[in-house]
């Protein structure tokens, strides 16, 4: 996190301007991507100090100030508090997250995890917005898929279309699978690429780089840049999924 946090703090550095509008994030400018960045961390600070609890803290951020050293200096402030609440905390301690029925564990650990990939897949829109965009790096990246498939995907809610697997499948040698059914979407690693196992099953496959998968999970790629096969209607009924309570 203080690796991508810096390589965020570069990018701003580097925008001739904190107007510059964010392609990826095509309603914020580079000024309304370091204020959400920075809010965020100051909120999950006070979350994990907060400990187990059935709702967040209210919390009461300081303004985001508008000149370009300040700001930074204001960014890298609210990243030490979120890191100084994970190392308090450690790795097993309970508290809030909004993930709750998901894969992932409501800790201070898994946490810590999404919040690296915040950090990271938010560096990546600042170096977008300065024409110096890179790809995250391996460990991250490959992270960034695990994470994203148990905490942001897995769920109790029910699928509300036919049952369907969608395989993802990393070129650095890493494979997951998704089942979706009326008792959710659950994950796995697979240690070996596998076919599908229902022929009355949606099935998809869809290949790439990891951190292309990560850029196509947070909407930064289409799915065409992607090598797929199979039924890529599952993939669309994925993107539009809107799970409720």
């Amino acid at each position: 996190m203080d690796e991508r946090s810096a390589a965020f703090r570069a990018a701003v550095a580097a925008a001739p301007s904190l107007d510059v509008r964010v392609p990826t994030c095509p309603e914020w400018t580079v000024f309304d991507l370091v204020r959400h960045l920075g809010e965020g961390r100051r909120r999950w600070a006070a979350i994990v100090a907060a400990g187990p609890a059935d709702a967040p803290p209210d919390i009461a951020a300081p303004a985001p100030p508008r000149e370009r050293e300040a700001l930074l200096a204001w960014f890298a402030a609210a990243t030490a508090q979120l890191l100084s609440a994970l190392r308090e905390a450690g790795p097993d301690r309970g508290c809030w997250t909004w993930w709750g029925d998901s894969q992932s564990p409501q800790t201070a650990g898994a946490v810590a995890r999404h919040q690296l990939q915040q950090v990271a897949v938010h560096t990546y829109d600042a170096q977008v917005a300065v024409g110096a965009p890179e790809p995250l790096p391996d460990e991250v990246a490959l992270d960034g898929v695990d994470e994203f498939l148990t905490t942001c995907v897995a769920t109790t809610i029910a699928w509300p279309h036919e049952p369907a697997v969608i395989d993802y499948h990393a070129t650095e040698g890493r494979s997951w699978r998704l089942w979706f059914s009326a008792d959710g979407a659950r994950t796995a690693r697979l240690s070996a690429p596998l076919a599908a196992e229902d022929p009355g099953v949606a099935y998809v496959s869809a290949r790439g780089t990891a951190n292309e998968l990560v850029m196509f999970f947070y909407g930064r790629i289409q799915m065409d840049l992607l090598q797929l096969e199979g039924d890529r209607r599952v993939l669309d009924q994925l993107i539009a999924w809107e799970p409720q309570e």
